[in-house]
């Protein structure tokens, strides 16, 4: 079977964001003053052949675990999505 995967990495809470600092004050130097803050991640797409779908979602903690996300700083869940041909 062929999952698509839509991954999601995002630094946890604990973590400071200076990317999604520096968005903040871009945004409300643009005039956006309701912004109150922006935290920055991934969004990453993978399509994968496994024989399940609890085969497809071992393999995608293990990718997440190994490469995707580094688990010290960051948080990721992914959803799956069966590819019908």
């Amino acid at each position: 079977m062929e999952f698509l995967a839509y991954v999601t990495v995002k630094l946890k809470p604990s973590v400071n964001d200076p990317q999604g600092l520096a968005v903040t004050n871009g945004l409300r130097q643009l005039g956006f003053e309701g912004v109150k803050s922006v935290r920055v991640g991934k969004h990453i797409e993978i399509t994968i052949e496994a024989e399940d779908e609890s085969a497809a979602k071992t393999a995608l903690e293990l990718m997440c675990n190994k490469l995707l996300a580094n688990p010290v700083i960051e948080d990721y869940d992914f959803r799956l999505q069966v590819i019908i041909a």
